[in-house]
C-alpha cells in the first residue's frame, strides 16, 4: 500500500512535469507550484515528522506488551503505565516526564525503555525523536566535562524544538559526573519556556544500577519469609532506593538537585529475575526466532546461568542479559 502510494505520487508529478512545455507561462508557474507541492507531500510522507502519523500514544500496546514481555516486574509494570498514560494523555502538562529506572544489570531497564518508545513513536527505538546517551561513550573525560556540559544543553534544547515530544534515554546514569546531571536540570522543572522553548512535552528516562543492591535485599528478605514477590509493593522499596541513590557517593545522582528538587517524578525499581523469570525470557526470544519454542533448550539456558545466593540459587546475577547469546549456543 505504502509502495502503490508513492508509485501514483510520481507518476503523478512526472505527469505534471510532462505538461511544462507544452503550455503557456502562467499554467507553467501553476503545475510547478503543483509539482512542488507534490514533491514536499512524497518527502514528508517518506521521512520522519513531529506529526501524529508518527508519534501516537497507544496505551493499550503499552499494556499488554507490559503484561507479555516484562517478567517478573509487577511493580515497574503498573508505575509505567500509570505514569506514561497519564502523561501523554495530558495536552497540557506541567513539566516533563521524567522516570529513573534502578535495578541490576539484566532485570529490564533498558527492555522497559524500548517498549515506551514502540509504542508512542512509528519507528520505536530508530526513531530520529528518540536519543539516547550512555555515560561511558558520550561523556568518557571528566576533564572535558564543561564542553559536554554545553553540547548537552545544545543538543536537547535543538531537538526539542524541532520536536516537543523528544524522547531523552541516559544509560548509566550513575557514572554519570554531577555536574552535567545538573546541567539538564532547567529542562526537567516546571517552565513554560525557556529561552522560547517549551519542554514539558518531552520524556527523560535515567537508567541506573544505583539502589539495585538494596532492591535486591528486600526481595530476598521478602524469599526468605516465605512471601511471594507479589507481595512487595512500591511502598516497600521506594524510599529505600532514593536514600540508597541520594547517599551513595560512588553514584552519579549524588549532589545533584534532582532528587531534593522533586524533580524525578517516579523511581521505579526493578526486581531481581528467578529462574522462572529467565526461563520466560529465553522462551519469549526463541517465539521470536522460530514458531514453537522449545522449553526444554530454555530449562537448559537458564540452568547455564550464575545464581545467587549460591547455595539456594534464587536470583540471575546478570537477570536476562545473556540470554541471547547462550540461546545460539544450544541452538
Amino acid at each position: 500500500m505504502k509502495l502503490a502510494r508513492i508509485c501514483l505520487f510520481i507518476h503523478v508529478f512526472s505527469a505534471a512535469s510532462v505538461l511544462v512545455n507544452s503550455i503557456d507561462p502562467i499554467t507553467t508557474s501553476v503545475v510547478i507550484g503543483i509539482g512542488a507541492t507534490l514533491g514536499r507531500t512524497i518527502y514528508n510522507y517518506l521521512r520522519e515528522s513531529c506529526s501524529p502519523k508518527w508519534i501516537a500514544f497507544n496505551a493499550t500496546g503499552l499494556e499488554v506488551d507490559l503484561e507479555n514481555k516484562l517478567f517478573g516486574q509487577h511493580i515497574a509494570s503498573r508505575i509505567i503505565l500509570k505514569a506514561v498514560t497519564g502523561f501523554m494523555s495530558n495536552d497540557n502538562p506541567k513539566k516533563p516526564l521524567v522516570l529513573s529506572l534502578h535495578g541490576w544489570t539484566g532485570t529490564g531497564k533498558n527492555f522497559v525503555s524500548k517498549l515506551i518508545a514502540e509504542n508512542i513513536y512509528k519507528e520505536g527505538m530508530h526513531s530520529s525523536f528518540v536519543h539516547v546517551f550512555t555515560s561511558t561513550l558520550h561523556f568518557p573525560h571528566p576533564s572535558q566535562n564543561h564542553i559536554y556540559k554545553s553540547q548537552l544543553q545544545q543538543w536537547i534544547k535543538g531537538n526539542v524544538s524541532n520536536c516537543e515530544r523528544s524522547m531523552f534515554i541516559f544509560d548509566e546514569m550513575d557514572k554519570m559526573h554531577p555536574g552535567l546531571i545538573d546541567s539538564i536540570k532547567p529542562y526537567l522543572d516546571y517552565y513554560d519556556k525557556l529561552e522560547g522553548v517549551s519542554f514539558r512535552k518531552a520524556i527523560f528516562i535515567f537508567l541506573s544500577n544505583a539502589g539495585g543492591d538494596k532492591i535486591v535485599q528486600k526481595t530476598l528478605e521478602f524469599w526468605k519469609a516465605g512471601r511471594s514477590r507479589k507481595e512487595i509493593e512500591l511502598k516497600d522499596l521506594e524510599t529505600l532506593v532514593t536514600l540508597s541513590v541520594f547517599n551513595d557517593d560512588q553514584s552519579g545522582f549524588f549532589h545533584t538537585s534532582l532528587i531534593d528538587k522533586n524533580l524525578v517524578d517516579f523511581f521505579v525499581p526493578l526486581l531481581p529475575l528467578e529462574y522462572r523469570h529467565v526461563v520466560q525470557c529465553v522462551l519469549a526470544e526463541m517465539k521470536a526466532r522460530q514458531p514453537q519454542p522449545d522449553k526444554d533448550v530454555a530449562d537448559k539456558v537458564a540452568k547455564d546461568l550464575v545464581y545467587f545466593p549460591k547455595s539456594e540459587r534464587i536470583f540471575s546475577v546478570k537477570g536476562c542479559k545473556t540470554i541471547f547469546s547462550k540461546l545460539d549456543y544450544y541452538t
